[in-house]
């Protein structure tokens, strides 16, 4: 159990602890019995005659070396309401070690499973086309049959990850979408419509992913550092982009067509089996969790906890009073625009690079891989920005605002430049700046979702999601018949870059980083 200090500078004790005393104030010791000293000198203190109590005077600074619990007293006169304590803060060596980074880790491979199973089709439409004669259009309606699946999910599988918690939810996720990638080559060869169909399997499976993602943060990081855990949970969303990118063309060189399918179908079982025994839906579950750690995560974030607790009870959300708060659209139009952008670069950019610049398979594959791998790194920059930005007090309004700035008019203007270039080179590296710049998005919009409403953030997420796989849909598709109608890509890239300014202006205007109250009407 935590020792607790009262407000009056009082600490009280339940086991035999040691303490350091820095400076070179007393500590007044009476009342506790015979406190005694150990070989380094340091002050036992033990139950004596039901008095665990002691007080201390002065500016004097005492450790509780074995609950890492720091007392600062600067002033003896203070009464019982101008005096706090508070758990120390985590090194950086203790918090790269803990078990709360282990599980913001595997959520980052799951994400990474995520993408490399969905950016793979990317790849093998190119021989796919060119094999069954497919046009640039159809192409890109096979594609967007991953997006007609990941319609379907986000909502009710958020609705399940508030009501039942992450762990299990992603599980399944991950499983379903695994077996489903693993069978593509078979789907492929029995008929089109069976591979449209697993393909719309893989996205109704990874519907789930990012609200788990979301759902789990929230559960096991306090709000000064889920900034860093949605950067490290993105990075591995991301470098999924560069693995299914770079590894595609190399497996299907060695293995076939399908090699990558049945590679990265495999993986996802692996990593459920570690999942299901290495991690818990919250951390007071966890049995190998230090009792520092739990006591710090605890401390932080129990408003949360006990909100989340709350909603464990309903079962249809209220979506009308969630879309009757502009903070809410806000979100939702984050969303969408970041999916648009997301899917739109995703998809067609290594025929981009294949049709403009003329560049074989690998080569287009490879310079499409790059952007991804430069989001993986800024958007860890990007989120110890952010905790960094919130613990020097600037308003998480204000920084979510910025964040999102960055994220999108970084994106619109780098877009322009893309249209520009005239060597496959300098096209990825303007590509590599948008998408970089993309990331910081995360740590507007998608971290928002849990400020605005922690005890619906699955919920909403989904809402997000389906309003973003919408858009992406349009995207990805719309992308395939503007280019045939009009014969340039170029004109699609500056109306996405457009898209990015005009959403970053609404989110500015609309967003928040306060709960909302959405009992309220208006």
């Amino acid at each position: 159990m935590c020792h607790s200090l009262s407000l009056q500078s009082s600490l009280d004790f339940r086991y035999r602890s040691a303490l350091k005393v820095h400076g070179d104030r007393p500590i007044l010791t009476s009342n506790l019995g015979f406190p005694k000293r150990d070989r380094r000198g340091r002050l036992l203190l033990c139950r004596s005659g039901g008095v665990e109590s002691f007080r201390f005077f002065g500016n004097t600074s005492v450790d509780l070396c074995r609950h890492r619990l720091r007392v600062d007293c600067s002033d003896a006169r203070r009464t019982p309401e101008d005096t706090s304590a508070e758990i120390e803060q985590p090194n950086f060596s203790e918090f790269i070690t803990s078990e709360r980074v282990k599980v913001v880790a595997m959520l980052a491979l799951a994400l990474a499973l995520c993408n490399a199973d969905r950016v793979v089709m990317s790849v093998a439409i190119v021989p796919l086309s060119l094999s069954r004669g497919w046009s640039k259009s159809f192409s890109g309606i096979v594609q967007s049959s991953f997006l007609w699946g990941y319609l379907i999910s986000p909502i009710a599988g958020g609705t399940l990850v508030d009501r039942y918690g992450g762990k299990v939810i992603m599980a399944w996720g991950v499983a379903l979408w695994s077996l489903a990638t693993f069978l593509t080559p078979w789907a492929a060869d029995t008929s089109l419509w069976a591979l449209l169909a697993a393909r719309a399997m893989v996205g109704v499976a990874e519907g789930v992913a990012l609200p788990c993602m979301n759902n789990m943060v929230a559960r096991w990081f306090p709000p000064t550092e889920r900034s860093r855990a949605v950067g490290i949970a993105m990075a591995g969303f991301q470098l999924g982009n560069v693995v299914g990118l770079m590894l595609s063309p190399i497996l299907m060189s060695q293995g076939g067509i399908y090699g990558p399918f049945v590679i990265f179908g495999l993986s996802g079982f692996l990593w459920m089996l570690v999942w299901l025994s290495a991690t818990s839906s919250t951390p007071d579950r966890h049995p190998q969790i230090t009792k520092f750690e739990l006591e710090y995560i605890m401390h932080k974030q129990q408003p949360s906890t006990r909100v989340n607790k709350r909603n464990t009870t309903g079962v249809i959300p209220p979506f009308r009073r969630l879309l009757s708060k502009m903070p809410t659209w806000a979100v939702i139009v984050g969303n969408a625009m970041h999916s648009w952008g997301f899917f739109v670069l995703l998809s067609w950019m290594p025929i981009y690079f294949n049709s403009v610049y003329h560049v074989n398979l690998k080569q287009a594959a490879w310079f499409s891989a790059v952007p991804w791998s430069m989001m993986a790194f800024t958007g860890y920059i990007a989120g110890f920005w952010s905790d960094l930005l919130i613990r020097r007090g600037t308003s998480i309004t204000l920084t979510r605002k910025i964040m999102q700035s960055i994220g999108f008019i970084g994106p619109g203007i780098a877009l322009i430049g893309l249209t520009t270039a005239k060597r496959p080179l300098i096209a990825s590296a303007w590509l590599s700046l948008a998408v970089g710049l993309k990331s910081f998005s995360h740590l507007g919009f998608l971290i928002n979702l849990q400020e605005i409403a922690p005890e619906y953030s699955g919920v909403l997420h989904g809402m997000c999601l389906t309003a973003g796989t919408l858009a992406a849909i349009v995207g990805t598709v719309g992308a395939g018949f503007f280019v045939e109608l009009l014969g340039s890509f170029q004109g699609f890239i500056l109306l996405t870059a457009t898209l990015y300014l005009l959403s970053a202006l609404f989110y500015n205007i609309y967003s928040t980083g306060e709960r909302v109250n959405f009992d309220a009407t208006g």
